[in-house]
């Protein structure tokens, strides 16, 4: 008959063994396979260059420049959560507004106004629907290609460069569909802006 006292050294080694392999060992084995075989994308997808780190390509950053491609609406919130020093922590969410709703109507209208103000080449030419309409993380780091070219002439315009050259940096940061038939074709904007910046080759 097994007793407390039996059973529970045996139960006391088991639990060792496992947080030791569970824990320890395949943590640090995923953690090495990653940083040989996949080190940029381990360590955020951070854009790095000559030892500064501009951000990550997996998280969008805002632009509200003429100069600059511009990105999705971004959901930020920086009221609701901070570090044990007190320091504010940004965070972002979808707006979990109805797309039925009046706040949201609200919102994509003024988003139509702006983005039609700050493009008058576009004319009547449609508004891409993702330069006014926030994505599930509220920090999408993608447009579509659409979106990229409703904004070249304005980019063009105020950065110097020609259509042309703007047309040439957002086609290198554009990808394509996922083995040619999944999803959609998206331009990094981060990374179209640092190469307009002339930071980014």
């Amino acid at each position: 008959m097994r007793t407390v006292k039996n059973v529970l050294p045996r139960a006391t080694m088991l639990f060792l063994v496992f947080t030791l392999l569970c824990g320890v060992v395949y943590t640090g084995a995923v953690t090495g396979f990653a940083q040989a075989f996949f080190p940029e994308k381990a360590n955020g997808s951070i854009i790095e260059v000559d030892g500064v780190k501009y951000g990550s390509s997996l998280l969008a950053q805002q632009y509200t420049d003429d100069a600059h491609l511009w990105g999705r609406i971004m959901n930020l919130d920086v009221s609701t959560y901070q570090d044990e020093n007190g320091k504010t922590l940004l965070y972002s969410a979808p707006s979990n507004l109805s797309p039925e709703s009046k706040e949201y109507a609200a919102l994509v209208a003024e988003r139509v106004k702006k983005i039609k103000a700050s493009n008058p080449d576009m004319g009547d030419t449609p508004i891409p629907e993702d330069l006014v309409t926030c994505s599930g993380s509220g920090l999408d780091p993608h447009i579509s290609p659409a979106a990229a070219e409703y904004q070249v002439a304005r980019v063009a315009n105020a950065s110097g460069k020609s259509e042309e050259e703007v047309r040439n940096i957002i086609s290198q940061c554009t990808t394509g569909r996922f083995l040619g038939v999944f999803g959609e074709g998206t331009v990094n904007v981060l990374k179209v802006n640092l190469m307009l910046d002339g930071i980014l080759e």
